[in-house]
């Protein structure tokens, strides 16, 4: 019966976490599509796991038995279309280079979707004390998998590798936790790893809201297995910014649009704190006594999962005793290492093609050295892109031993400056309008797109509830390599309050656009992001027991905006932003301490922030700077 089976393109909304999909239907004189069908035999088998749930899995086979071939598995709740035996992908694992290679390729469907069996759950719990057939977890079915193939498929050399983008990712992480003795290299890329904490749905408390289009779809519950993808919203408009406006509160994004239909929405509602919803979920506790090699990938301007692979890696190594386990950042969007060229983003330039230096000289050979034998001189254990300079980097660590703490402050004058200011009690104020909120992109979207990570800020710098620092003109180069720590002091009139900290590359006026360069588009003066996050300040202290702030009061509010490695080149300025909402890409503060997935329409108020500028009390910016 599966032979007969049609699968319709996944919609282009189910894809905001997946990476990319390897089934690209109708196209038939792709030159991998082609080297497939004659070189690869595909069968589809229902594996069964330790509990009698059986999860639906397309395997690709070599025609030549020549030699003996590894597994490399891909795990995902994205599908593995198409579906049919006689149905081939257009293409095979991380890259084209893997076809030609030869390898056995593995799909399948994680449990409770698409034509798996089983019930589906979020970013399901990792169970270290498993006792019984009828106790699964990710890690329980990817060891029941890898047992399955190296024991019914023939040809096989009896090593297995694992790979996966965004939500595959996550899947990825979870079969280091497997510790099958078959199971040699592991990739986790952009892994969803910590939803609460700083990847895809919050960040430091605040809702990103940018996820609402997303769930529709993927958050639907499939009571049978089935190839109907779901259907996806249609809001009537392309324009977000009004869209969420108009609708206001959660409640009634839920009622009108969702009509009760997700339920993972309503656990994200009734689980507003970091409780143990939210803690049992993220891997990284478990990353101990790792196996296999391991090479976490990620890109500077991942809008959805940059946490995912610094935590990763950073936790298999204080976990671990010299674990062989690597790092890669380049300067790429959600997945862009897959499929792009890497040469560049929305308008910044990046002087290469970093992708296709990734995919030939670093993931290629992991895989291989590790699951076929085929040693080279061996990886470094850090390679990162440096942004600014556009070149490589390796290092023994992350951040790079030799960079050092360097504190930038919020000066009077809107300045920033290397040197505290004299006195005290200076401060810069504006007015936090829920009803005006700060959009997140000069762009008219529904989505939040990709490239806002990188994008000219000065639509926001005009802004009168924006706060605006600026450096002198460099007159030498500055390289950040880290974490960048942002320490603000505050005062609010209300009881909560968002911040939002950007650190931006300010081009000098005389900049000339390139020759791809938009007309629309003027590099003169540009105000590239480099860093950008946002805290709820009522988690300021910590994320599971919230706390309201005292009108008046001066209070510090410090966080830690994700990494970044970039030179700011001599001739640039250093910026910094400051501001209350990021809309629609986070959900609005009614500066009221309260349950926010609760609000009513009357609960959002204006509010007078003040920021500080001098003194004990003086906000900064903390950076790990290279000399």
């Amino acid at each position: 019966m599966l032979r007969n089976i049609r699968i319709r393109l996944l919609l282009n909304g189910l894809l905001l976490l997946s990476g990319f999909s390897g089934y690209t239907q109708g196209v038939t004189n792709n030159p991998d599509s082609v080297y497939i069908r004659t070189n690869y035999t595909k069968i589809e088998r229902l594996i069964p796991m330790r509990d009698g749930v059986r999860l639906f899995t397309s395997i690709y086979i070599p025609k030549d038995k020549a030699e003996k071939y590894p597994f490399i598995i891909n795990r995902t709740p994205y599908s593995v279309a198409p579906y049919g035996a006689e149905k081939y992908r257009t293409n095979l694992g991380p890259s084209s280079l893997f076809i030609r290679e030869g390898y056995i390729f593995v799909y399948q469907d994680v449990r409770g979707k698409w034509m798996s069996e089983g019930n589906f759950v979020d970013t399901r719990p990792f169970n270290p004390q498993k006792k019984g057939k009828n106790q699964i977890d990710e890690s329980s079915d990817t060891y029941d998998t890898i047992d399955w193939l190296i024991k019914n498929i023939p040809g096989n050399n009896g090593k297995a590798g694992a790979w996966g983008i965004s939500y595959p990712g996550f899947y990825a992480t979870a079969s280091i936790l497997s510790n099958h003795p078959a199971l040699k290299a592991v990739s986790p890329q952009a892994p969803v790893t910590d939803w609460y904490v700083g990847d895809d749905i919050t960040h430091n408390g605040a809702f990103f809201l940018g996820n609402f289009m997303f769930f529709s779809t993927f958050g639907q519950i499939r009571p049978q297995p089935t190839i109907k993808a779901p259907e996806r919203l249609n809001l009537g408009t392309e324009d977000g910014y009004q869209f969420f406006l108009k609708e206001g509160t959660f409640t009634n994004l839920n009622d009108k649009y969702y009509k009760n239909q997700i339920p993972v929405w309503h656990e994200f509602m009734k689980h507003g704190n970091y409780d143990q919803f939210w803690q049992s979920r993220t891997p990284l506790p478990h990353l101990k006594g790792v196996k296999p090699a391991v090479l976490t990938v990620g890109g500077w301007f991942d809008a959805e999962d940059l946490y995912g692979p610094l935590k990763t890696f950073e936790a298999i190594n204080k976990q671990n005793s010299n674990p062989d386990n690597i790092l890669v950042m380049g300067p790429w969007a959600h997945g862009g290492w897959a499929r792009s060229s890497g040469s560049s983003l929305g308008n910044v330039d990046f002087g290469s093609e970093t992708s296709v230096y990734y995919r030939e000289k670093i993931e290629f050979p992991f895989f291989n050295e590790h699951l076929k034998g085929k040693v080279t001189a061996g990886l470094p254990r850090v390679i990162v892109f440096e942004t600014g300079t556009n070149q490589w980097k390796n290092y023994k660590v992350w951040p790079p031993a030799e960079a050092k703490d360097v504190d930038l402050y919020l000066s009077p004058g809107h300045t920033l400056s290397l040197n505290p200011a004299a006195g005290s009690g200076a401060y810069d104020e504006y007015v936090s309008d829920p009803e005006k909120p700060v959009p997140f992109t000069s762009e008219i979207r529904i989505s939040p797109g990709r490239e806002y990570m990188i994008e000219d800020q000065r639509f926001a710098a005009f802004r009168p509830d924006v706060m605006v620092y600026s450096s002198p003109v460099l007159d030498k180069d500055v390289t950040i390599a880290g974490h960048i720590l942002a320490d603000l002091f505050v005062s609010v009139t209300g009881t909560d309050a968002d911040f939002v900290v950007k650190l931006i590359d300010v081009y000098p006026d005389s900049t000339m656009n390139r020759k791809n360069t938009p007309a629309h588009i003027k590099l003169s003066g540009f105000q590239q992001l480099v860093r950008g996050d946002v805290i709820r300040a009522k988690y300021r202290n910590s994320l599971s027991k919230p706390e309201p702030l005292v009108p008046g009061q001066v209070t510090e509010v410090k966080f830690e905006l994700q990494d970044a490695n970039h030179t700011f080149l001599k001739g640039h300025r250093i910026m910094v932003q400051v501001q209350s909402s990021w809309f629609p890409l986070v959900d609005r503060n009614p500066n009221q301490f309260m349950d926010i997935y609760q609000a009513k329409p009357a609960d959002y108020l204006k509010a007078t922030h003040r920021i500080y500028t001098a003194g004990e009390k003086q906000s900064h910016l903390t950076l790990k700077v290279v000399e």
